[in-house]
């Protein structure tokens, strides 16, 4: 869209309602600390402009003409709302209000950040929440999310990504599935076991296995004859029903783990973890209410990393 109004426009525009008002260049100046003739230079740029005359000027003083009676008509309204809607932004900086758009990595989303958003919304009742459960990396541009949660991000320098908390990885089976194929006692023993395997939608691969062996970390890629993309729950689920050795973040399984549904094992070469990151443009201003979300989460999920990341943000 072309411009219809150059920088200096409002100006003169709110100078010439001034001397309306009072009638005068020198009074409009005197409210102003301007000079009279700087005041008569900026009505007459806007005369010049609409090619009209707004003033019907003598020696002594100045009445507005028929034209400038119904351009004052105008500006009135039009600074007016210039106004108010400068008045509803200033306010809403205050007490943050809108919509913030976030992307949730699935299991992370329903099992860390989902518990946690009502608690958002009371400390923030006129900040709406727009959240999509997805694993898939977020277009920022096309899909006008503000922040995303990911474990995973692509390497992409117009991403600023600050980590929320570290999560322990462990492996799990059913007690069944142990009583049929047994307890594996060392990473070698990986080969024999069915091995659920999850796929990165990026990629497409499975995820290799990641351990310490005698202090060393360890990447193993596992077999199996069942595979699931997607959720990382189905893997859990598949695990409790006998399905095999499932490896994913404890925060996943601890309920079931409690309950004795599945059982940890491989525990003298875990340790390993996955970091959690919360990911927005870096070329983008972050809005308060979006910058007061990403703060609530490091704060209540990472508290070791709060004010690393609000200095940033």
């Amino acid at each position: 869209m072309s411009r219809q109004f150059e920088d200096a426009q409002l100006g003169d525009m709110e100078l010439f309602v001034l001397a309306a008002d009072a009638a005068s260049f020198t009074a409009a100046a005197e409210h102003t600390g301007m000079t009279p003739s700087a005041v008569s230079r900026s009505v007459a740029r806007l005369e010049a402009r609409l090619g009209v005359r707004l003033f019907m000027r003598t020696t002594r003083q100045i009445r507005l003409s028929d034209a400038g009676r119904l351009y004052l008509a105008q500006c009135r309204l039009t600074l007016s709302q210039l106004g108010e809607v400068e008045r509803q932004l200033s306010r809403q900086q205050a007490q943050p209000a809108g919509v913030v758009r976030l992307s949730l990595a699935t299991g992370y989303g329903r099992h860390r950040v989902l518990p946690l958003l009502p608690r958002f919304r009371q400390r923030h009742p006129e900040i709406c929440l727009e959240i999509q459960l997805s694993n898939r990396n977020v277009d920022f541009a096309k899909d006008r999310f503000d922040l995303a949660v990911r474990a995973r991000h692509q390497a992409d320098s117009s991403l600023v990504a600050r980590k929320i908390e570290d999560s322990e990885l462990v492996v799990v089976a059913s007690p069944g599935y142990l009583a049929r194929a047994g307890e594996p006692q060392s990473i070698d023993d990986l080969r024999g076991h069915e091995c659920i395997q999850f796929v990165l939608p990026r990629t497409g691969r499975c995820v290799d296995w990641s351990f310490i062996v005698d202090g060393q970390d360890v990447e193993v890629s596992t077999r199996g004859s069942i595979t699931c993309s997607e959720e990382l729950d189905g893997g859990v689920h598949l695990a409790r029903h006998g399905g095999g050795l499932y490896q994913t973040s404890r925060f996943l399984v601890e309920r079931e783990l409690l309950s004795g549904e599945l059982v940890e094992v491989l525990a003298p070469f875990g340790g390993r973890s996955r970091p959690f990151s919360i990911v927005y443009p870096s070329a983008r201003h972050l809005h308060k209410r979006a910058r007061l979300l990403a703060e609530f989460l490091l704060d209540n999920l990472g508290p070791n990393q709060g004010g690393h990341m609000r200095a940033r943000v």
